[in-house]
């Protein structure tokens, strides 16, 4: 159901706008921007997207040497441009579920002697012809920061040194000849590692209790740690929320045990709309933001314990996996080679825009974060073997976000009308969650150090534009703010190869001299402001 928190008369001023619209303007809401009060510097990897083994991720997806579009090095030209489009910060590999089973040598070396396997995961033939050092390449031509998860399942804590003695180590030792011996003479110089993939999930090959895992975990982030010692580590977190999982309680022996080896903890979260209930559905990035406070709660625990740190700094949080999915999330549309190939529309993008501001409230602990994932597989990137492409419904609200909103984020104030949801499960297999007082604005801002100021809103109201007052509570608003707005005809709007009508429009320019201006956001809308904040 849903409900208005305030109604407010129509000021003269608006009725320009309201001609000129097709969406009724029925409230009116308050935004306060003010510089002071800041929560955090927004990391750039808060911007990433992940590459698995599955359906037609990496085959036909980034890696199609036949395809007319494809490089030199067999790698699409088409994907690259709009991987850059979307300025992906980090990109993780190779899994996901596929990496608990996965061996990276079956992936290095000439490529007609690569063995073949069963992949296990996504019932699927491996033949492996694209491994380490591909997706490196790919990195460098998009110019994103490679993150690797190694096999906490069917692998031994050898197995994940000796990836890292390949990729890290610049010569002398076995593995790091091998790679120049591979034709690769310098060390790929890999940052970022997480030790396993979902490791609390019974689908999980490999599948451990929490106490099981750390001690497997600690003893390969040791080995790992010793052949490099400039890596980061994330450790992994529950993914698994379902009816009578107790993931908070895997979080806490994980941070209890590792609270001084690991760097991030990383949790999955994947919704959906099954029901088609839109205002349950929009209301989903909630969700996250509550597990992010249960989370930042435990980790203040066990750094309150924490005594071996050193300098390093404290354990952030990293969701590494998080998108929309649930059209194709079972059953013979969850394995193969077309496996996971959803369709988005717009209601989906302003769930995307959603979890961003989440992201962005919680910038002082969440510092990586990515989208599950870049190509064709629950992805913003959607191909075809006839060298088409086109940019889904998603696409256009991580790009906005990912181009612009960096800085600091600002604590800021809404006042809007609010709505409540029935019980829902949001497509996930645990305990139905009702909300009350979800309000219709969802809003963050960000500020840099020249002055630019940038307010994300989400108008989550189905058939309302809300005239809102946007308030500088130190400083004024100066110059012309640009205007760009992601939306569609309808929130059951979605793109195809025959054209794009959700994606980023750039509206008028507002002329803005002063401590306040107003907006009229429209319904169903995603709306990206960005100007200046001058202050004494």
């Amino acid at each position: 159901m849903t409900r208005l928190k305030k109604t407010y008369a129509i000021p003269a001023l608006l009725i320009g706008y309201m001609l000129a619209t097709p969406f009724a303007l029925s409230q009116e809401a308050r935004i306060k921007i003010d510089t002071d009060r800041t929560i955090g510097e927004v990391s750039p990897l808060i911007y990433g997207n992940f590459l698995e083994h599955l359906g037609r991720a990496v085959y036909g997806g980034v890696y199609e040497p036949d395809s007319p579009r494809a490089d030199k090095d067999g790698f699409r030209t088409d994907v690259i441009e709009a991987a850059k489009e979307l300025n992906v910060s980090i990109l993780r590999y190779p899994g996901g579920n596929f990496v608990s089973n996965y061996h990276w040598k079956d992936g290095v070396g000439p490529v007609k002697d690569r063995p073949a396997r069963m992949e296990l995961a996504w019932s699927r033939l491996e033949d492996n012809s694209f491994g380490t050092n591909e997706f490196m390449q790919f990195v460098r031509k998009i110019g994103a920061e490679p993150y690797f998860s190694v096999n906490m399942g069917s692998g031994t804590f050898e197995e994940a040194q000796q990836w890292v003695e390949y990729t890290n180590v610049a010569d002398g030792p076995y593995y790091a000849e091998l790679r120049k011996k591979h034709g690769f003479k310098k060390p790929w110089n890999i940052k970022y590692w997480s030790l396993g993939n979902e490791m609390d999930g019974f689908w999980q090959i490999g599948h451990l209790n929490a106490e099981d895992y750390v001690k497997k975990a600690i003893e390969t982030a040791k080995v790992m740690r010793l052949t490099d010692p400039s890596i980061k580590l994330i450790a992994a977190g529950s993914s698994n929320f379902r009816v009578g999982s107790d993931p908070m309680g895997w979080n806490r022996v994980v941070l209890d045990e590792m609270r001084n080896v690991i760097d991030y903890i990383a949790v999955h979260m994947y919704v959906g709309n099954p029901n088609d209930d839109y205002y349950n559905f929009v209301s989903t990035p909630n969700l996250m933001d509550q597990r992010t406070q249960q989370l930042r709660g435990l980790i203040d625990i066990a750094m309150s314990k924490a005594t071996e740190r050193g300098d390093r700094d404290p354990i952030y949080i990293a969701w590494d996996e998080w998108n929309v999915w649930y059209r194709a999330r079972g059953g013979a549309k969850a394995v193969g080679i077309h496996a996971l190939e959803e369709q988005y529309d717009l209601e989906d993008a302003l769930v995307v825009a959603g979890f961003l501001n989440t992201f962005i409230r919680n910038a002082d602990i969440v510092k990586i974060a990515n989208m599950a994932q870049l190509v064709n597989v629950i992805a913003p990137i959607f191909t075809n073997d006839k060298g088409e492409m086109f940019r889904q419904t998603i696409f256009y609200p991580l790009k906005q976000y990912a181009k612009n909103a960096h800085g600091t984020a600002l604590d800021v104030f809404v006042d809007s009308g609010t709505f409540d949801t029935e019980d829902f499960s949001a497509g996930l297999a645990e305990s139905n969650t009702r909300q009350t007082d979800v309000p219709y604005l969802d809003v963050t801002a960000t500020h840099e150090v020249d002055g630019t100021v940038i307010i994300n809103v989400i108008n989550r109201h189905k058939d309302n534009a809300i005239g809102t007052d946007i308030i500088s509570q130190s400083g004024k608003f100066q110059g012309p703010f640009e205007v760009f707005e992601v939306n569609g005809p309808d929130i059951k709007t979605t793109n195809g190869f025959d054209g794009e009508p959700v994606k980023s429009v750039q509206k008028p320019n507002i002329s803005v001299n002063g401590d306040r201006f107003r907006y009229a956001f429209p319904a169903h809308s995603f709306t990206q402001l960005i100007g200046r904040i001058e202050t004494d």
